[in-house]
């Protein structure tokens, strides 16, 4: 998906608030658009999902139960649909905004965001031009392709695409290039050097390289019993979290069973028990790092 440097215009939406206009703009551009509040902050749950009462399910997820027409979740109310966006359950949202973001993984897109002068020296030297955005306080560097997403990864630089929202700032200058192997590894070098490692776990084999779990009754319950698992962690969530994903991991994760769809849903039941985002990832990561993935 790319997106062109100029927005297109509707006189018919000189009515509506400035802010939604933008994020009507950016759904026809193919960016899933969301309101932010004062601090760049999204808009917090409704009072049918506050404390994650209706299961927390993020939309962009498609997992269910959560069907809420609020703009909840955070990240995840970020939609491409004009009927969610103009509905009256965002109206209040909308009058209220202060800016625009949007969900550069459900566009496919990734945003390098670089805070300082000394993270854009860094990126000229080691990144491949693309389309940039100039920002507060440095600049978006908006790549093709999607990955998970990151928060300092090294000095003044986070990266936002899957589970993330970046602050939409202009459509910027210059080609967007294609998400390069250095920004991938730079994930990777953050997570790795975040938490070591935990201790030994037997994996089972696979029967003759074939998949003896596609079975979709199968899968669904065993990450049913995940999400159970970790909502139910009376303490040590952390350990939970990781152990859960590593035993999810060594049933399911060899065979290509796993779609992002259950990633999210792990991630989800996470982040209801209070993990954050960033540890959720790197338990994810130094999961598949343990089975040698």
């Amino acid at each position: 998906m790319t997106y062109t440097s100029d927005i297109p215009r509707d006189p018919n939406r000189s009515a509506l608030p400035a802010q939604l206009r933008t994020a009507l703009q950016l759904a026809e551009l193919g960016l899933p658009a969301m309101p932010l509040r004062v601090g760049k902050r999204p808009f917090g749950n409704c009072r049918t999902c506050k404390d994650s009462a209706c299961g927390d399910r993020p939309h962009m997820l498609a997992a269910g139960p959560c069907e809420c027409p609020a703009p909840c979740h955070g990240w995840g109310a970020a939609t491409t649909d004009p009927g969610i966006l103009t509905s009256p359950a965002w109206a209040a949202a909308w009058r209220q905004a202060a800016a625009v973001a949007y969900h550069p993984g459900g566009a496919g897109l990734t945003v390098v965001d670089l805070d300082d002068a000394d993270a854009m020296a860094w990126a000229r030297e080691n990144l491949p031009a693309t389309k940039t955005v100039t920002t507060t306080r440095g600049e978006h560097w908006i790549y093709l392709g999607p990955m998970t997403s990151h928060n300092g990864v090294r000095p003044g630089v986070d990266i936002k695409s899957a589970w993330s929202y970046a602050r939409w700032l202009g459509p910027g200058t210059g080609r967007m290039a294609l998400l390069p192997d250095a920004v991938r590894a730079l994930a990777v070098k953050e997570v790795t050097a975040a938490t070591p490692a935990p201790s030994a776990v037997v994996v089972p084999a696979a029967v003759d390289g074939m998949c003896r779990h596609r079975s979709p009754a199968y899968l669904e319950r065993g990450i049913a019993m995940a999400e159970q698992r970790i909502k139910e962690a009376p303490e040590a969530i952390h350990r939970t979290v990781y152990r859960t994903f590593l035993a999810v991991l060594s049933a399911h994760g060899w065979c290509g069973c796993l779609t992002e769809n259950h990633i999210g849903r792990l991630f989800t039941a996470a982040q209801a028990k209070g993990e954050s985002l960033r540890h959720c990832e790197i338990a994810w990561t130094n999961a598949r790092m343990k089975l040698g993935m």
